[in-house]
């Protein structure tokens, strides 16, 4: 019997991470996301786009919230358990808290095409959304099966999920495309 796809080799890796990740970082990952849709959105307001520069913006963002997340929540653990974090446990909570900063991967790779030349910095600034909304789509079909939502319900999700995204598009769109 052949191995499931999530553990074989790059693409395996690339899956458990970004794709099939274990559902409680579902959270993250939205989070993380609708973060990068915003800072894309507010990052690409004027004509003359740098897709390197909103890269470099876009991914030292969603680092820094990670950091203090990961702070914050080390605090709140640290107190609730009356004894400070160790290394091991401040680790586990970096890790589990991760899907926030990966986050930033598939949008900032098509940014990276921009930022190479390969496609025009608005086209790669428009697909950067694009890919982010559909993270989104795919997050909340992800979490409709962890939840066992019926084909309804997880509708009602996925367009709960996307519709903050397209929220995030039209800001691009309004504040000056």
């Amino acid at each position: 019997m052949a191995a499931p796809v999530e553990s074989r080799g790059l693409r395996g890796l690339i899956g458990r991470t970004f794709l099939y990740a274990p559902p409680e970082r579902i959270a993250g990952s939205v989070y993380g996301t609708i973060v990068v849709l915003g800072v894309l959105a507010a990052g690409s307001d004027s004509d003359a786009i740098d897709a390197w520069e909103l890269d470099v913006l876009l991914v030292g963002t969603v680092l820094v919230l990670w950091i203090a997340h990961v702070y914050a929540h080390g605090i709140a653990e640290s107190i609730a358990a009356g004894t400070p974090l160790g290394r091991q446990s401040l680790r586990a909570l970096a890790a589990r808290e991760s899907s926030i900063a990966l986050a930033a991967v598939g949008p900032g790779i098509v940014l990276l095409l921009g930022a190479f030349g390969l496609m025009g910095d608005e086209n790669a600034v428009w697909l950067a959304l694009a890919v982010g909304t559909l993270i989104l789509a795919f997050q909340g079909v992800r979490y409709a099966r962890a939840t066992g939502l019926r084909r309804r319900g997880m509708l009602v999700v996925v367009a709960a999920n996307v519709t903050l995204g397209l929220v995030i598009v039209g800001l691009k769109v309004w504040v000056g495309d």
